[in-house]
């Protein structure tokens, strides 16, 4: 591995929403880096363009060409290609969100997003990772997941309560996973924000091996489960069919 490359992606991955502006000396605490590392770093970065640095403030901050990265994913993804016709018809035959989802460890990252103007989280964007077991498709990927990858996701997952609602005991996550598993597709619903609802399927490879998640989200104040389930499920179903390679 090359460590000056790892560190570079450190510097730009401290940036957040919570650090949007950081100095030197930030920046050095949050990479733990040494200042002179953290200074020879910041300056690579800039001069390639990838940070900007106030001149009053002495602040760093990303720059706009930091999102030639996320551009390059989806422009050179085969899922994305594959999927866009699909979710783009799904989008109008629904009026309601639509995603899809690949999992990165024990989140799942959004890589495209159809909004409705029913939309609840207008925070949920593209590149937002939120935790696995507890969303549609994460538990529609797992679903797919060789027993011990999902064991192991299972186990290395942040598992708590963010509503009510939020399912966190492993025996009925494992039935959870286990029926969705059975059924083809999975919901969620108010398990992590409150008045939303989710119903996704597994979207395959050539191989049969999961790739990503297809999902529909929709206001809970707009549609009991029951009818959620039975309005989209099919139609999430043939979607992910459509997009899947085998």
């Amino acid at each position: 591995m090359v460590r000056s490359v790892a560190k570079a992606f450190r510097v730009l991955e401290a940036f957040d929403a919570h650090h949007p502006q950081m100095t030197l000396s930030q920046i050095a605490a949050r990479t733990e880096m040494d200042l002179s590392s953290a200074q020879r770093f910041a300056h690579t970065l800039q001069t390639l363009g990838y940070l900007e640095k106030d001149s009053t403030t002495r602040q760093f901050e990303l720059s706009v060409k930091t999102l030639d990265l996320s551009y390059r994913f989806t422009r050179t993804s085969r899922l994305v290609d594959r999927a866009m016709p699909v979710l783009q018809h799904l989008s109008k035959e629904t009026e309601e969100t639509i995603n899809l989802t690949v999992l990165d460890g024990t989140e799942i990252v959004f890589i495209s997003r159809f909004l409705s103007r029913h939309v609840l989280h207008t925070d949920v964007t593209i590149g937002t990772r939120l935790p696995a077991y507890c969303m549609a498709p994460g538990r529609a990927i797992l679903s797919r997941l060789p027993e011990d990858e999902f064991e192991a996701v299972l186990a290395a997952s942040d598992i708590r309560a963010h509503t009510q609602n939020t399912i966190t005991d492993p025996k009925a996550l494992r039935e959870i996973i286990e029926q969705a598993r059975l059924e083809g597709f999975a919901t969620a619903f108010e398990e992590l924000y409150h008045g939303d609802g989710s119903i996704a399927a597994p979207v395959l490879g050539a191989n049969r091996k999961v790739m990503g998640a297809v999902s529909v989200a929709a206001s809970t104040l707009r549609y009991r489960r029951e009818d959620m389930i039975s309005a989209f499920a099919p139609m999430i179903l043939a979607a992910a069919r459509s997009i899947s390679f085998s």
